[in-house]
């Protein structure tokens, strides 16, 4: 039976039955980090510590953040789509990949974060990339306006990542892993600063 217009859900109601799908992901991520961040915290020793998995770690939970506070623009969308729906769902899983990518179920095959990371950095830096270049695609999705709002640095910076993460992923160098986390964490949260205001 065709349903009249009358009793089609409203745009509210599309928006809210896809963002719980969207909050269960992102939920799934945020216990992830914040689980792995406590097990620290309980056992220091058990495995060796290391400042850049540390600081990919807070990138990443600055960018489930920033997801979630910008995917409320997704109400202004008058017309969802499957596609549309399975896209964003994929972006969100993203973050969860990297989140489990960071935090594994166990060390023991490795001697610290360190020697996991490093041995997983193609698959992390890979995850991140996508991420990235999906972040552009949702943004263009929320509108122009929303995109030409975010300054031509937004895209610059981007394409800079993607580019860095394609060399992260082929080198072990600690020293460029460490300014690359470090320049990725502070790029995040200067972008906060400049751009969590209210949401309208």
């Amino acid at each position: 039976m065709i349903q009249s217009a009358a009793a089609l859900p409203g745009n509210a109601d599309l928006y809210l039955h896809v963002r719980v799908l969207i909050a269960l992901i992102l939920g799934l991520s945020v216990t992830r980090l914040v689980s792995g961040i406590a097990g620290l915290v309980q056992h220091p020793g058990r495995y060796p510590i290391w400042p850049v998995h540390l600081a990919w770690v807070a990138w990443t939970l600055l960018n489930v953040v920033t997801f979630w506070w910008f995917e409320f623009r997704l109400s202004q969308i008058q017309h969802w789509t499957y596609g549309l729906y399975f896209f964003v769902c994929v972006y969100a899983s993203m973050y969860y990949f990297l989140s489990v990518l960071l935090f594994p179920q166990d060390l023991d095959e490795y001697q610290g974060y360190e020697d996991y990371f490093l041995s997983r950095r193609r698959w992390f830096f890979g995850f991140a990339a996508l991420t990235e270049a999906l972040d552009v695609v949702d943004t263009w999705i929320k509108g122009e306006a929303h995109l030409r709002s975010l300054g031509m640095d937004y895209l610059v910076a981007i394409s800079a990542f993607i580019l860095l993460s394609a060399i992260a992923a082929r080198t072990r160098n600690p020293k460029f892993h460490l300014l690359f986390a470090l320049a990725a964490v502070a790029y995040e949260i200067s972008f906060a600063v400049r751009h969590f205001g209210t949401l309208d």
